[in-house]
């Protein structure tokens, strides 16, 4: 390795161990080999089936066998496997990249045209910056008429890759070489494609970019094929051959031009930033407002085979409506099929989306001719809307308007057709709840008006807050358990109902309870394996005496992160356009082997933030623009991990939607969209799948850290959602006074916020002690109380005895 590559991975290894823990580097230095069994098979069909096939004219794909293929772009060597950051560093054993996975395919490589590259490569090594300047793209070899002459002939078929990048606390940018094609990538296909008649496109992405630059060049095919991990290479072998049909479907839109995006005036800000778009995110927007402005829509992906989806029975059961759809493969090749139910409610007085994913399922591969009934339910909750303003009559109630409510099936949402319509006679309030993180200042938001018998886009007022914060968390502190003593009851008594777990925190003191209620103050915590990310639960010796173990955790999503070898999973984007909730159970389920096996008890992950603008560096870590979809495609993930008995952590509990000033960031937003948006796939994943921990995000909603937010961390998820395991901040806080106590603050403002484990423990250069204020109020009127730190210890307990952590 050079100098300067190694100067700059020393930089990156100490400003990531700041930042967060070990640093990425592509190197072999870090690959010791060690392959989990089983993995490297599921790992290539997540990628197989993430795939999204935007185009295949003339169905060029898939390409013929022992057809020999021109491969061009630097990405086919330098790929990139994932994305940079804490979600992506994973020490994989090894790494697929694209010419390798040809040349272990049936088809052959134009050998000459890669050592080209290869050479090329070697003399202009890419550069894989440092913690927060990660790169978005690399520099591209200048082509000449010549090369590409030459290679067309030895090959009829060019493959063109593109790549990008990005990373945890850098954003995608409105430049080129990031959202739009660089000068050289334009240069690489204006000569491959006045050379070659057949050209295949590999866009080797983390989130979505510009593709307006599609149509402009002579392209036959695009196939999107995200970040795959470890066995990329292989898995895109396997769809240019043939050896796999594609069926990844688009989980977000991909738009005519980012100014689309009803975001794309409010992303970004130093401060804050407006949620304009409200509940329209993504294609609830488009489909209501502008289809005319979607270049792919959401759901959409082709197939090698075509499908044929025929409605057999719906069937009203209660409070669930039940579809059974015949599927059938009408073409030549194997393959698999999606089907997506959408639902369109009434506008009533609060106005709603054209549609709203309610229910997919994706068939087995099915032969030629073949056929398979699928079953999908959809229950009243998920046709109803929140309304926070009290239009309806029925404010901060979850209401179903009168009116139909048209359901329809199909394979993308723009192409779904209407299959079935049932008729709500009147208002109906399905749940009454209270107001929660309302704004505190209004602000315009994008509604529905009528005109003229057609729904519009119009503008009305965010409702603001009208609750009595203090008070209502003083109607709500927990009663305490009288200190005992220590007893002698030891954890394992609890968990084999020898004692109550009341009867084990009673034992806890004043020390015990802080220590209980924070890491073991540093990443890579001496408890655990090396490179873990920190330890909760047994961080002093007297907890350790009383049988409480140090719980592990370990950066995700993209692997487990330890000085060890992981494997290297797709990103999150990728496994949600498998729309294989299976699939993604089955592949976390060998990621929760593979950390008992390392050593982990606790995966940061997975990360189930809604994609609110195509520009956010972290989107590669999350599923999609749909919280449905990001919802069950998580719940799928945590009960793979938790199946070995090990804990997954959904993150970032919530609006973590920007990475720039991702730290005092304000997300503005209302209530309704947060319930319906942007906190409904955690309240699906919790609902569904009770990870035993879960973790805040950096970011305010509505002028309140999550970290210090009561009534995200208590009112919703514990009241309403009925969470009983434990909430972690993110790494490290903000320190702040509590508003509503003003002698309450820092780790007693978070504990009363019922967030019950700071994490990493300390500052990032702290004193490895704690800072005395979590005990400081103890005592004092409305100071911190014994009630709300042996509540915590109950929370962090609770989520270690659900666990099969050793006791």
């Amino acid at each position: 390795m050079k100098l300067k590559t190694r100067i700059i991975n020393a930089i990156t290894l100490f400003v990531s161990k700041l930042m967060g823990g070990v640093a990425q580097d592509e190197s072999n230095e870090e690959m010791d080999g060690v392959v989990t069994e089983g993995m490297p098979e599921i790992v290539r069909e997540a990628a197989n089936e993430g795939a999204v096939l935007l185009k295949n004219d003339n169905n060029l794909l898939p390409l013929k066998e022992k057809q020999v293929v021109s491969v061009f772009g630097r990405t086919q060597l330098d790929y990139f496997y994932t994305g940079y950051g804490s979600g992506g560093d994973v020490r994989k054993p090894y790494i697929v990249n694209i010419l390798d996975g040809i040349r272990h395919s049936e088809l052959e490589l134009n050998e000459e045209l890669a050592s080209i590259y290869s050479n090329w490569c070697k003399k202009y090594e890419v550069d894989h910056g440092f913690w927060g300047h990660w790169p978005r793209s690399h520099p591209e070899m200048k082509l000449s008429e010549e090369v590409v002459s030459l290679a067309k002939s030895k090959s009829d078929v060019a493959v063109v890759v593109i790549g990008r990048s990005s990373g945890e606390d850098r954003e995608n940018a409105l430049i080129e070489g990031s959202y739009y094609l660089k000068k050289d990538e334009r240069q690489m296909l204006e000569v491959v494609t006045s050379k070659f008649d057949k050209v295949v496109v590999l866009l080797n992405i983390g989130s979505i970019m510009d593709m307006s630059w599609i149509e402009e060049y002579k392209i036959s095919s695009v196939l999107i094929v995200w970040q795959g991990g470890m066995e990329s290479g292989n898995a895109i072998a396997d769809l240019l051959s043939g050896k796999v049909c594609p069926s990844g479907r688009l989980s977000d839109t991909i738009a005519k031009s980012y100014k689309d995006y009803p975001s794309s005036n409010d992303f970004g800000a130093k401060k804050y930033n407006n949620y304009v778009e409200d509940i329209y995110v993504g294609y609830r927007y488009f489909e209501t407002f502008k289809k005319d402005r979607v270049l792919y829509p959401f759901g959409y992906g082709m197939s090698y085979t075509t499908f044929e989806q025929n409605l057999i029975e719906v069937k009203k059961v209660k409070d669930k409506i039940y579809f059974k759809v015949k599927i059938t493969n009408t073409g030549d090749k194997k393959g698999k099929q999606v089907c997506q139910v959408y639902l369109q409610k009434p506008q009533g007085n609060i106005g709603n989306p054209y549609r709203e994913l309610v229910g997919y399922e994706k068939t087995r591969l099915l032969d030629p001719k073949d056929s398979e009934i699928i079953d999908i339910s959809v229950d009243k909750y998920q046709m109803t809307s929140y309304d926070d303003s009290g239009l309806s009559g029925n404010k901060s109630c979850y209401i179903l308007n009168a009116g139909d409510y048209i359901f329809s099936i199909g394979d993308n949402v723009k192409d779904a057709i209407d299959v079935y319509t049932y008729s709500q006679e009147k208002l109906e309030v399905y749940q009454k709840l209270s107001e929660v993180m309302a704004p505190k200042k209004p602000f315009r938001i994008i509604t529905t008006a009528n005109k003229d018998g057609k729904i519009v886009e119009s503008y009305k007022m965010t409702p603001v807050v009208t609750t009595n914060l203090k008070q209502i968390i003083l109607n709500n502190l927990p009663k305490e358990i009288p200190y005992s003593g220590d007893k002698g009851i030891k954890l394992i008594d609890v968990k084999e109902k020898r004692a109550t777990i009341d009867e084990f925190i009673a034992q806890l003191n004043e020390d015990e309870l802080e220590a209980i209620s924070r890491g073991d103050y540093t990443m890579d915590s001496p408890l655990g394996a090396r490179g873990n990310a920190g330890a909760l639960g047994g961080t002093s010796e007297s907890l350790r005496l009383k049988g409480v173990p140090a719980m592990i955790t370990t950066d995700g999503p993209s692997g487990i992160r330890l000085f060890t070898s992981c494997s290297l999973i797709p990103i999150g984007t990728a496994l949600a356009c498998s729309f294989n909730k299976d699939l993604v159970y089955r592949l976390h389920k060998k990621v929760g082997a593979e950390m008992v096996d390392k050593g982990s008890d606790i995966l940061l992950a997975p990360g189930i933030n809604i994609h609110r603008n195509p520009l956010c560096g972290r989107n590669f870590e999350y599923y999609s623009e749909d919280p449905f979809l990001t919802g069950t495609i998580a719940s799928s993930a945590v009960k793979g991990i938790q199946a070995n008995g090990v804990s997954a952590c959904p993150k970032h509990f919530a609006c973590n939607n920007q990475e720039y000033k991702r730290t005092t960031n304000d997300s503005r937003c209302s209530e309704r969209a947060l319930r319906e948006v942007y906190l409904k796939g955690f309240e699906i994943c919790i609902k569904e799948s009770n990870p035993l921990n879960i973790m805040t995000s950096y970011n305010k909603i509505n002028g309140v850290w999550n970290h210090y937010n009561y009534e995200l961390c208590d009112t919703v998820l514990r009241k309403e959602w009925g969470y009983e395991n434990n909430v972690m901040t993110d790494w490290w806080m903000q320190y702040s006074s509590s508003p509503e106590f003003s002698n309450l603050k820092d780790h007693a403002y978070r504990v009363r916020s019922r967030v019950d484990v700071f994490m990493p423990g300390d500052k990032r250069m702290g004193k490895k002690k704690p800072d005395g204020t979590l005990l400081a109020t103890y005592g004092q009127k409305d100071g911190i109380t014994l009630g709300e730190m042996q509540t915590i210890a109950r929370d962090v307990l609770t989520s270690i005895l659900n666990s099969n952590k050793q006791l």
